[in-house]
């Protein structure tokens, strides 16, 4: 083995030159020259992937090797590699970066730009274009590097396939109508409550909607006395008249040492074949914010549903709006139901959201469509997100409240999450004399659409106002629990002009109000220098008066009676007070010291009753999931 290393050493011997400076300065030159025109490819880059012929850059190679592969080259270009590698490590090391530099430099990265590129699909599917624009990269942590050194980005080459495109969640721009809770009042100083009876449910099925989801609502969505008033009560329909009230009082569930009043209506139900004939206009919002399966699809097995509570004398148009608004059906007897299906199911999402003309439209075709003695409703199925044309609510609801004195009344039913226009859904619907609901899952266009649809298109009363006055001698204080956005001055309850909310056939309405009785060791201290109020009979908490409006009439009736305080408690009572206390538990209210989910679902579970179809036992599943959710 020692005689080859011997002869490899002579043989390095013999074939060195001697030291020349000047031709190593040359060497080197020529070197340097050498590797860097060997650094790239002569030929242009070729985007396909089939193997190239040799050429260029590993052409060049392929000769290098040949040329350096025979003995004595082999010899050779081992000592000029060593002579080099000797005499190159000085400016090698001059060369290095100081890494111990007290003052490194600090490179930043420069964005990264995305070129436009194809994306080939499926043959099942349509082929597009991907463009993404250039985004700035988010600064790492600084590097330290020599100053003398750049730091280039490269774009993705052409031809090489860049990951799929984040899809960003689209921002959440719900707006829902509400107002601050109602304060504690002085019966000594304010004994008279004033409100609009409200029939709608749609904050209740908003709660559902957000619970089910895995969040809790948001606060501004929960509506007290929509939740309350989504329940059936066992109330004793009316022996004559279109009203029968229903009075009860229980100790209220999170104070011990106030009362809860129920004050309920009972609207009477006439007979479904005696109703008049149904002209029903379809408004559907066919906007590109409709396009998700609980939006546009849903609606069209909704409005399916509704199809078959329908008689054959009724008729059915359909009117759609997105950038513009168009008529999809004419005037069709609600017996050619595969004419009417057909239409629904050419429906398709896209465009802006044109509601004005769309409004527009419907009216003038419900216009042409209304005879004597028949009844026209306009029904707008919508996420509510008016975006083009006439999206104010103010402007909204003036618009409404013209039309509405020609007799069509318009119902709304909103439909989807994450761009809902609560407050514009409700703006329409109180102004247009009819009712707002949320349509979250086929069982409740069940319930809103099939159950109760009688109720929801055919009025027995508008304009229908609630008046209590409270006793100073039994209550000291009340507070009306709910219907924040449906409260009246005093003066507008005597006034015919105001408008307030309507009742359909068999519809009820439940308001409740916390009251501290007089002497009561939590109410507000007296004023020291107050006049002292005389109170009314000791045998009453109060006197209520209800005014409404019959169908097609300008002037209100009155009914009126006193309320005694021997009111005893019962089981649906109880239901509708776990519901306020969950919604108020839900809105953060501070009036409910310690009471928790938990009790909410023990006194529900206590006042459950009958329950045919599931919706108290649902509410109380609900009670449970917002307790372990906002754990």
């Amino acid at each position: 083995m020692s005689d080859d290393l011997d002869d490899l050493k002579r043989a390095f011997s013999a074939v060195t030159p001697a030291p020349d400076a000047k031709k190593r300065a040359e060497n080197i030159a020529l070197a340097k020259e050498n590797f860097a025109t060997l650094q790239g490819s002569r030929d242009e880059p070729r985007p396909i992937v089939d193997a190239p012929k040799m050429g260029g850059f590993a052409k060049g190679l392929h000769a290098m090797f040949d040329a350096l592969t025979s003995k004595a080259g082999l010899t050779a270009t081992t000592a000029l590699a060593a002579f080099g590698l000797v005499m190159m490590t000085p400016v090698m090391r001059d060369g290095l970066p100081d890494m111990m530099s007290p003052e490194p430099t600090v490179l930043m990265e420069a964005p990264v730009v995305l070129e436009e590129i194809a994306v080939e699909q499926s043959a099942d599917s349509a082929v597009g274009a991907l463009v993404q624009e250039a985004v700035p990269m988010p600064s790492p942590a600084p590097r330290m590097m020599a100053k003398t050194e750049s730091r280039v980005r490269m774009a993705p080459a052409a031809g090489m396939v860049a990951d799929a495109p984040m899809i960003i969640a689209e921002a959440d721009t719900e707006a829902f109508a509400n107002a601050p809770e109602n304060s504690l009042k002085l019966t000594s100083e304010e004994p008279v409550s004033t409100f609009s009876v409200d029939v709608d449910t749609a904050s209740y099925s908003i709660v559902r909607s957000s619970l089910m989801n895995g969040h809790m609502p948001p606060k501004q969505a929960v509506r007290v006395e929509e939740m309350v008033n989504y329940f059936p009560y066992d109330y004793a329909a009316p022996d004559a008249g279109a009203f029968a009230t229903s009075l009860a009082m229980m100790q209220t569930p999170w104070n011990e040492n106030t009362r809860l009043l129920r004050i309920a209506i009972q609207g009477e139900m006439p007979e479904v074949e005696a109703r008049p004939p149904l002209n029903l206009v379809f408004l559907i919002d066919t906007s590109g914010s409709m396009n998700q399966p609980n939006k546009l699809p849903l609606l069209k097995q909704s409005l399916r549903l509704m199809l078959g509570q329908l008689r054959p004398e009724d008729q059915v148009a359909i009117v759609a709006y997105a950038g513009s608004a168009g008529q999809v059906l004419k005037p069709t007897a609600a017996s050619e139901r595969d004419t009417i299906l057909g239409a629904l199911d050419n429906l398709a999402a896209g465009g802006g959201t044109n509601g004005q003309a769309g409004l527009q439209q419907a009216y003038a075709l419900a216009k042409s469509m209304q005879e004597d003695g028949e009844v026209s409703r306009v029904l707008l199925a919508t996420d509510g997100d008016f975006n083009v044309g006439l999206n104010d609510p103010e402007a909204l609801k003036d618009y409404i409240a013209d039309k509405r004195e020609s007799g069509t009344y318009l119902s709304v039913l909103g439909f989807g999450r994450g761009n809902l226009d609560d407050a514009t859904m409700q703006a329409l619907a109180q102004n247009g004399n009819g009712q707002a609901s949320y349509i979250d899952s086929l069982p409740e266009a069940q319930k809103v659409l099939v159950d109760q649809l009688t109720g929801a298109l055919f009025p027995i009363a508008s304009d229908v106002k609630v008046q209590m006055e409270f006793n100073p001698a039994t209550v000291s204080e009340y507070r009306l629990i709910g219907y924040e956005t449906r409260t009246l001055a005093r003066e507008d309850f005597n006034n015919d002009k105001v408008d307030a909310g309507d009742i359909g056939a068999g519809h009820q309405v439940t308001a409740l109000y916390e009251i501290t009785p007089a002497g009561s060791p939590t109410q507000i201290d007296a004023l020291r220098y107050g006049e002292a109020v005389e109170g009314g009979s000791a045998d009453e908490l109060g006197y209520l008066k209800l005014r409404y409006k019959s169908p097609g009439e300008s002037e209100s009736q009155l009914l009126e009676q006193p309320i005694l305080t021997g009111l005893e408690a019962d089981s649906e009572l109880q239901f509708a007070a776990s519901i306020a206390g969950f919604g108020e538990l839900l809105r953060g209210s501070m009036r409910l010291g310690d009471w928790s989910y938990e009790d909410a679902v023990a006194s529900a579970t206590a006042g459950r009753g009958e329950d045919v179809f599931g919706y108290r036992a649902e509410a109380i599943r609900l009670m449970r999931l917002a307790a372990s959710i906002n754990q």
